[in-house]
């Protein structure tokens, strides 16, 4: 099984690129015309390299490492980042908790000053502030995650870069092990928690739902917002809420290990992301979705140092390497689960799943509605470097706390 991340790193990379002309036959009877001689025209200037001992890389964390997901996973790709490139102890510099305790604008501005030629924002709320550092500092190179294609936003400043990754394939698979542990115990009812009502939520755990919909067809699934990414009493009341409502199977979007925890002391199971859940959860976490987010920065630190340019916009998914699954818990999982799991990876890795197929139908909250036929898809993410998915699809029911 390809992609398993212990701990959730691995290492991939995919380039494409491509061009087409077509050529005209000249006419024999025409008279020949003298095209006019071309202006000489200013040899393109190489993007500058960086001395490696001078390089300074800064990243802008939404939370910190005790949220015991994403911004640990990111902290991580960030170390994986610093071992690849062999940068020494402080060429690194992080900010946490930027948003809450700290000016996204001032903390941008921050890292400027320190030096850094190349800064990655890790939260979609920076978005506008980046834009406008972008704008300020045209000799640093700023990523920043979920903005959206350059062309879509209006966001044109050569030195600003979109990223994030294919995370609803690896949720799809999510959504099978849960599936099969559903069907296994008779029970086609699945819980979701989740923060709140955004693209990125909406895409995930419906991709969630579609995996375990293509093993368990009866299933169904129940999605409570907490409105909070990381707080462990709401993940866990919610988490409750869901049991108590006859969900055997839970998925989770948010960050803390309290929906984990509180799923193993009712006996229900849970599938969970961005960190492995067994050692919180050892009789209820199935496995967990992973990003490899050191694929990335190493890229776009890598494109600084020599020379060849940050990627304009980055998407790439479970085929690159840059998603993948925790270990699955077999003692838990059902029967099946890693074939259906090896099977459904290696449809992603030859572009033959994709998960937002047809048939199809939902509506998202400003009234649009979906209706995808058979053989037809959704393409989520491609071209516009974030999740964008937001329609609540036949089968999943938002529910509120009791």
């Amino acid at each position: 099984m390809k992609q398993r991340l212990i701990p959730l790193l691995l290492a991939g990379l995919l380039a494409l690129g491509g061009a087409a002309c077509s050529q005209t036959q000249a006419d024999p009877t025409s008279t020949p015309t003298v095209s006019p001689v071309p202006e000489a025209q200013p040899t393109p200037t190489p993007p500058a390299t960086v001395n490696k001992e001078e390089l300074r890389v800064g990243f802008l964390y939404p939370g910190d490492q005790s949220d015991q997901g994403y911004t640990r996973n990111l902290a991580a790709g960030a170390a994986e980042l610093a071992q690849d490139l062999e940068l020494e102890e402080g060429q690194i510099l992080e900010r946490y908790n930027v948003g809450t305790e700290e000016d996204p604008a001032q903390a941008a501005q921050a890292l400027a000053d320190e030096g850094c030629q190349i800064v990655f924002s890790t939260s979609a709320a920076f978005r506008e502030e980046m834009i406008q550092a972008a704008e300020e500092h045209p000799e640093v190179q700023f990523c920043q995650i979920a903005g959206g294609a350059q062309e879509e936003t209006g966001a044109g400043a050569e030195n600003l870069h979109f990223y994030y990754p294919a995370v609803h394939e690896g949720r799809y698979l999510a959504g099978i092990a849960a599936g099969l542990k559903a069907k296994e115990l008779g029970n086609p009812r699945l819980g979701y928690v989740a923060p709140e009502a955004c693209a990125e939520v909406i895409s995930g755990f419906t991709a969630f739902y579609l995996g375990a919909r293509s093993v368990y067809p009866e299933a169904v699934m129940d999605v409570l917002y907490t409105g909070s990414w990381d707080d462990a009493a709401l993940d866990s009341r919610a988490a409750k809420t869901l049991v108590n409502r006859g969900c055997a199977v839970l998925g989770q979007h948010t960050d803390s290990t309290g929906a984990a925890t509180m799923a193993e002391q009712l006996g229900a199971f849970y599938a969970g992301f961005g960190s492995d859940q067994r050692s919180h959860a050892p009789g209820a976490a199935l496995l967990s979705v992973g990003v490899n987010w050191g694929l990335y920065f190493t890229q776009a630190v890598q494109g600084v140092l020599d020379g060849s340019g940050v990627p304009e916009e980055w998407n790439l998914g479970w085929a690159a390497g840059a998603v993948g699954l925790t270990p699955l818990n077999e003692s838990l999982a059902a029967s099946g689960t890693q074939e259906a799991l090896e099977a459904a990876e290696q449809a992603l890795s030859a572009g033959e799943l994709e998960v937002f197929s047809g048939p199809l139908r939902g509506e998202n909250a400003a009234g649009e509605t979906l209706e995808l036929a058979e053989g037809e898809h959704y393409a989520e993410g491609t071209p516009d470097c974030g999740p964008t998915f937001d329609y609540l699809v036949e089968g999943i029911t938002v529910v509120a706390q009791s």
